[in-house]
């Protein structure tokens, strides 16, 4: 039972993350959220870098309730959440913006129609009309134009030239 409350877990803090971009970093915590947009930073790290606290938070207590009381469900919840979290850090700021310098050749279908998504919610300097909020999970149209890219490479590569 613990198992399915983790995966449950994992998957809806995708929508989680979805709704706190969309209507909390480009609201009413935007002074939290801008410099990641504008790279106005000097350092290593942003401003944007507390919502990792905001996000760890939950997941902290409950794994530490889980553990001193023994309950399993409210650990399975926390350790989603963390994954969860792993999942964000290692596509958001690994994969993405290369923020740590793992994977930077790392051109799978998967993560070039992810990167292209991020590339068009980074377009958008403002709060205001952004999209692609999701991080895991983003509009297939993505996946559809990088399937479409990936097609006329391999056609490019399989022209043979009888000269």
């Amino acid at each position: 039972m613990a198992y399915l409350f983790f995966i449950i877990t994992f998957f809806f803090m995708e929508f989680v993350a979805w709704f706190t971009h969309k209507y909390v970093m480009h609201g009413f915590l935007w002074n939290l959220h801008r410099d990641h947009h504008t790279r106005d930073n000097e350092g290593i790290l942003e401003k944007n870098d507390a919502f990792f606290l905001i996000f760890a938070t939950p997941s902290i207590l409950l794994i530490l309730t889980g553990t001193l009381y023994s309950f399993t469900i409210p650990l399975a919840i926390g350790i989603g959440i963390a994954a969860y979290g792993t999942a964000y850090f290692l596509v958001h700021d690994v994969l993405i913006h290369q923020r740590i310098k793992w994977f930077r050749r790392s051109s799978n279908f998967y993560t070039k129609a992810i990167r292209k998504a991020h590339k068009v919610h980074h377009k958008k300097l403002g709060r205001e009309d952004g999209e692609c909020f999701g991080m895991l999970l983003v509009p297939l149209r993505y996946f559809k134009e990088e399937k479409g890219s990936q097609k006329s490479k391999n056609q490019k590569k399989t022209t043979w030239d009888f000269r």
